[in-house]
């Protein structure tokens, strides 16, 4: 069943549930940012409409750079500006960054600890037709083992618009990765959030669950359905939102394996 604490869409098993590109969440978090500080800048690899950040640009012109491509540059000039004290976004297809400028990404952000924040869009399989040259399956690989690297995948619009409003607040570079496609709404606006915390999104109507599912970014509706129909074949299933990849929230997904029979993961 649902977790009530989550306080869930009450609609997320609905065949009729509404559908949002987690993208979207990004470009409306950003231009949320950027009325909140005004140190927050945004910077694009000429994919502003693709990634959402037409928003950002279009309310604060003067704090929008637009790059073109050249996503190494794109990283490089976004570490000097968050030396000087600003708040840099960059936004661009996660195959190309952090793809294409991850010596960039590792050398002048990571290791300078200079709070970038990195938007790959269109990650994963989600880019459908656009081929495997465009689909990002090793970026999570790529940001996780880098030093002082948060990296966050949002199970949905909502929850992407409250990650990208919490990261413009932290002091450390991170990266947020956003799928294409249009991705069912699970989480409400008072659904909690934090950089860093695993969600229990769904749990057995009885007893300790025989299956726990640690889920992340757009496959959690799916998570939920594939619990949905364990439970009516009356196998207790646990279900976790993991958005933060990186700090892990080992205290969760340790009770997790405690209590679960067996433990399966989907990413």
């Amino acid at each position: 069943m649902i977790n009530p604490n989550a306080k869930l869409n009450s609609k997320v098993y609905d065949i009729d549930v509404e559908q949002i590109p987690i993208r979207k969440g990004f470009g409306e978090g950003l231009l949320q940012a950027g009325k909140d500080d005004k140190n927050v800048v945004g910077l694009c690899a000429d994919l502003t409409e693709s990634t959402q950040m037409h928003l950002f640009r279009k309310e604060f012109p003067d704090r929008f750079v637009e790059i073109g491509v050249a996503e190494q540059n794109l990283a490089s000039v976004a570490s000097g500006m968050a030396a000087m004290g600003k708040i840099p976004f960059i936004s661009s297809y996660a195959m190309f960054s952090p793809g294409r400028n991850w010596e960039q990404i590792r050398t002048t952000v990571a290791y300078n600890n200079v709070p970038v924040k990195i938007a790959g869009s269109h990650a994963g399989v989600s880019v459908g037709p656009d081929g495997g040259t465009h689909q990002a399956i090793e970026d999570l690989a790529l940001t996780r083992i880098i030093p002082h690297m948060v990296v966050i995948s949002p199970c949905d619009a909502i929850e992407a618009r409250k990650a990208t409003i919490a990261v413009a607040k932290t002091t450390s570079p991170v990266y947020l990765r956003l799928a294409r496609e249009k991705t069912p709404v699970i989480t409400t606006n008072v659904t909690p959030f934090e950089i860093g915390k695993a969600q229990v999104f769904a749990m057995p109507v009885v007893g300790k669950p025989q299956v726990g599912i640690i889920a992340t970014g757009a496959l959690v509706h799916k998570a939920l359905r594939a619990a949905q129909e364990l439970e009516r074949e009356k196998i207790g299933v646990t279900v976790i939102n993991l958005s933060t990849i990186k700090p892990l929230d080992e205290r969760a997904i340790t009770k997790l394996a405690e209590e679960a029979g067996a433990l399966v993961t989907i990413e």
